[in-house]
Formats: C-alpha cells, sequence, structure tokens
C-alpha cells in the first residue's frame, strides 16, 4: 500500500494494515487524504456515487450513511468519516456547486458535532471565495511539440477536456503555465499517444498537472528529411556539450 501511495503521488503517507486500525506506521497528512479522494473521485465514477448512498440494507440490516455533509443540502456527495483514539474524530468529504467540486479534509476534532461543523464551514468558505477559471477550453492546441523524422516538423498537443484552475474570487494572481515533454519526439506519432505535460504555478506553487495527448497523427516522412533531422540533433548535441564544457 505504501509503494502504491508513491505511485499516486502521495510521498508522506505510510501503512502499517489495509484496514485502517491503530498502528504506529498508520500515518497520513491532511493533504494527502484529499489528494486520495481526488483520485477516486476521478478514476472511479461508477464507483464513487455509492458514496452518496443515504442507506442500504444487507443481511437483512439497515445500514445508515454516517458522512453528515450529505443532509446539509450543500451539494455533499461523498466520501468517508473515521474515528480513533490517538487522531480524533476526522472526515474527507467532497461537495459539488454551480461545476465546481471542493475537496475537505479534517482530523482532531473532539466530537462527531464539530466534525461535522468545522467541515460545513470549509466547504461554504471554499465555494463563497473560489472559482473555477478556464484556462484551456476542450480540444483547443495548447503547444506544439517537435518531431524527429516525421512529415511534418511539430505536433500540436491538446488536454482530454477543459482546463480549469481553482482562483480566488477578486483577487489577482500570477499564473505561469509551462509544458514539459521528452523531445523531440520520434515518428510515427498516433492520435492521442501521451506526449508532455501541462503544468501550471500559481504564484509560487504548482497548482496542476494535466496530462497532455497528441491531436493529430503525425507519420514517417522521407528519407531525406529524416537525414536532415539526424543532421540538425547531432550539431545540438555537439553544440550542447561544448556548452556544458564551458
Amino acid at each position: 500500500m505504501t509503494q502504491r501511495a508513491r505511485e499516486l503521488g502521495m510521498s508522506k503517507s505510510t501503512f502499517g494494515n489495509s484496514n485502517g486500525l491503530p498502528n504506529p506506521r498508520q500515518l497520513m497528512t491532511m493533504r494527502e487524504l484529499a489528494k486520495l479522494g481526488q483520485y477516486i473521485i476521478q478514476t472511479y465514477p461508477d464507483y464513487y456515487r455509492y458514496y452518496s448512498e443515504r442507506e442500504y440494507t444487507f443481511n437483512k440490516i439497515r445500514q445508515f450513511n454516517r458522512n453528515p455533509l450529505l443532509a446539509m443540502n450543500i451539494g455533499a456527495d461523498g466520501l468517508k468519516t473515521g474515528f480513533t483514539k490517538e487522531a480524533g474524530y476526522g472526515l474527507v468529504g467532497s461537495a459539488v456547486q454551480n461545476g465546481l467540486r471542493l475537496i475537505v479534509a479534517v482530523n482532531g476534532l473532539k466530537s462527531e458535532k464539530e466534525r461535522a461543523d468545522e467541515a460545513k464551514k470549509l466547504i461554504e468558505w471554499g465555494f463563497h471565495n473560489f472559482q473555477l477559471s478556464v484556462l484551456f477550453e476542450p480540444g483547443q492546441v495548447i503547444a506544439d511539440a517537435r518531431t524527429f523524422g516525421g512529415n511534418q516538423r511539430h505536433v500540436p498537443l491538446v488536454a482530454q477536456g477543459p482546463v480549469r484552475l481553482m482562483v480566488p474570487r477578486g483577487v489577482r494572481e500570477k499564473i505561469i503555465a509551462r509544458v514539459v515533454y521528452s523531445g523531440p519526439v520520434p515518428a510515427p506519432v498516433q492520435k492521442g499517444r501521451k506526449i508532455g505535460t501541462l503544468k501550471v504555478w500559481r504564484n509560487d506553487s504548482l497548482a496542476l498537472e494535466v496530462p497532455l495527448t497528441a491531436a493529430e497523427d503525425v507519420g514517417t516522412g522521407s528519407i531525406p528529411g529524416r537525414a536532415w533531422d539526424a543532421a540538425g540533433e547531432l550539431l545540438y548535441g555537439l553544440f550542447r556539450a561544448g556548452v556544458q564544457k564551458l
């Protein structure tokens, strides 16, 4: 489980068991609990809907959902409550209003009521103070990646959907976006192939990472064209080696 956490970008979490019961090695930060919640929502939409079920009956036993946010009329549809003596009362919740989804993670609270009250306050504060800003529309070309040995010099890159960033209402922030990829990209390139990543910073904090894929096919170029690309890469490599020696 710890290895899987690293694969999901959870660098500080460690697990001593798979059931969540107290264990000295069972450690997670609030940020990484929220990140795990986001991964569940985005990766398993068909299963995520079960988090919003208010009750169910199994083996003739009626079970109720303990998430207090579901009954607060704030757009909540998940996720999970928790409690241990060492950690206190905790909750990872999520809600949607006007297309904006927020995730809240709280822990260390003294009672179920305090847990519910604090989680609600955070959710309402978030909806009141933040909004979604669309950086790139669906299908919009975000950048061009250089190709090697292709029948065209570049391949356009797109995201799989709209690229949106949550920003504070009424506050102007410095937004920086960069496209990172390993290139030049060898041809042929198939449409939909993952090429790179769009990274967006808000002020000095990395706020968003979005995979970018090829927007169209790029076939193999002619023999003279490939030879020209190879010569260009050789010269560039020699120039870069010379700069490094300096």
